[in-house]
């Protein structure tokens, strides 16, 4: 929505001066002279002087304010400012269900509850749901009489070198930030360790720290009175997410060390980024291209992956890995009886549940989604490629027979949407999408590929990983697209004249 807001330039100077002109107005309309008038315009003049002044100085401490680090998005938002026009991120009215709402609290409920039902195992599909219930009758034992090194108590190194690579952020429902950590004394900072090797010895978990205050922000380009277009941000508790991270460290030092994680995930792991997935990629691509073979790659959307996650799965691969004792115990009360707020102004919604899903919010989620999903690439035949990054995942066959290629990718079609029936996951067949690379000149047919009994789509180019890949690998997709940004970048430039302000 938006609306006029006072000009950043506006202060007290500008208010004074207006009140004398329009005095001087009113004195003139009531008794119209010569010296009255004179009055008035001596008043107009002295007004607008102070504005301009004003104006000027206001706008270079604007451009003062411009540095590298500032977003194209937070300098647009610094212009409309400037320019007494800004948007607002208020959500004064929501339609659910046909009904309209317009009270503070019941948008937060029904954000909330929104959100709830998207964790709820009400969306699962009824043959998911039926493994999964078989599945989670079996019981899962994490006591351990053997004492392994990464069920010892925190020491105070773990605890400072955690601290240390914090960046401050908003609190959650204790109103404790990371900055107040950091400014308390070393014996206050051991107290708090005393009290993370007392929860990790005696398996108990604080209900605070299962709590979370959701700030909802609309997705770009959607509907504001929709309550299903919101990105939920979570505030979880800052000692909580110390803690996370301690634990998130030995986590996935064990992961790394037993090398559970596939090659072929490179989310969030050291060393790794999405530039291996591209790479990878375009070199697959262009091999094809040189031996003349066409390569076809499937990009999968997993339906809402990180809130339909299963906690019990993630559980049974913990089991699974041999992990056993204070670390796999943790992180079970860590997943367990999750709730949340949503908060929209000044107002709380009512507790809301989080049934599965890792947590928004947290520090030990990602890692604990890469740990679930990573089998899914252990699905694939010899034949086909596959890459992940986090809940990115493609795969991709090369060849000279395109009935070899179809073959093959519908068996890993078959396979992987197998393993996420089994593994709570659904995938996307709307979202899910295929691209033919090749150079060859002559007509050749794209393979048909099922997905959920549905034709998997051809596009000409995809966006991926925040790359536009074209089936002739030229990029001019991803130039063109490029070449918009840069010229509002050129055109903010353009706006921030020195004289513009003057």
């Amino acid at each position: 929505m938006r609306r006029k807001q006072n000009k950043p330039w506006w202060n007290e100077d500008c208010q004074q001066a207006r009140k004398k002109q329009k005095k001087a107005w009113g004195v003139f309309r009531r008794r119209p002279s010569t010296a009255n008038f004179v009055n008035f315009k001596k008043t107009k003049a002295e007004f607008r002087k102070i504005q301009r002044r004003s104006q000027r100085e206001s706008w270079r401490k604007f451009v003062s304010s411009i540095n590298s680090k500032i977003s194209s998005r937070q300098l647009w938002n610094k212009v409309k400012k400037a320019s007494g026009v800004c948007l607002s991120n208020a959500i004064s009215v929501l339609i659910d269900k046909g009904n309209t709402i317009s009270n503070l609290k019941d948008i937060a409920n029904s954000i909330a509850s929104t959100l709830a039902h998207t964790s709820s195992n009400l969306i699962y599909s009824p043959s998911i749901l039926n493994n999964k219930n078989k599945a989670e009758k079996q019981k899962l034992n994490f006591i351990s009489r053997t004492n392994q090194p990464y069920n010892c108590d925190f020491s105070f190194m773990e605890f400072q070198s955690s601290l240390s690579n914090v960046h401050d952020s908003s609190p959650g429902p204790d109103k404790i930030s990371y900055s107040m950590i950091k400014r308390l004394s070393i014996a206050s900072q051991n107290s708090i360790l005393d009290l993370y090797n007392r929860i990790w010895r005696e398996h108990y978990f604080p209900t605070l720290w299962q709590q979370a205050i959701i700030i909802p922000l609309l997705k770009p380009g959607k509907d504001p009175t929709n309550p299903s277009n919101y990105r939920p941000i979570a505030l979880t508790a800052c000692l909580c997410k110390l803690f996370e991270r301690m634990t998130n460290k030995r986590l996935i030092y064990y992961m790394e060390a037993k090398n559970h994680l596939h090659s072929s995930q490179s989310g969030f792991r050291t060393g790794r980024s999405t530039i291996d997935n591209l790479l990878a990629l375009e070199t697959d691509i262009r091999l094809a291209f040189l031996q003349r073979k066409h390569l076809i790659a499937i990009f999968f959307d997993i339906e809402k992956a990180y809130d339909t996650t299963w906690r019990y799965g993630i559980l049974k691969d913990l089991h699974d890995l041999g992990l056993r004792g204070n670390l796999p115990i943790f992180l079970n009360n860590f997943l367990q009886f999750r709730r949340f707020q949503v908060k929209v102004e000044s107002e709380f919604s009512d507790f809301f549940i989080q049934e599965e899903g890792v947590p928004q919010g947290s520090v030990l989620s990602v890692t604990l989604f890469i740990l679930k999903i990573n089998n899914i690439l252990k699905q694939l035949p010899t034949s086909v490629r596959g890459y992940l990054y986090v809940d990115d995942l493609y795969i991709s066959c090369t060849g000279t027979n395109m009935n070899f290629i179809q073959r093959q990718l519908q068996i890993a079609v078959n396979s992987v949407t197998q393993w996420c029936n089994n593994n709570c996951y659904t995938i996307s067949s709307s979202k899910t999408a295929a691209v033919h690379f090749c150079r060859k000149r002559s007509l050749h047919f794209d393979p048909e590929i099922k997905l959920n009994d549905e034709i998997i789509p051809f596009v000409n180019d995809i966006r991926f990983l925040g790359i536009t890949f074209d089936r002739k690998l030229t990029f001019l997709p991803h130039i063109k697209l490029l070449r918009k940004k840069c010229e509002k970048s050129l055109n903010i430039l353009s706006l921030i004249d020195y004289n513009l302000g003057s």
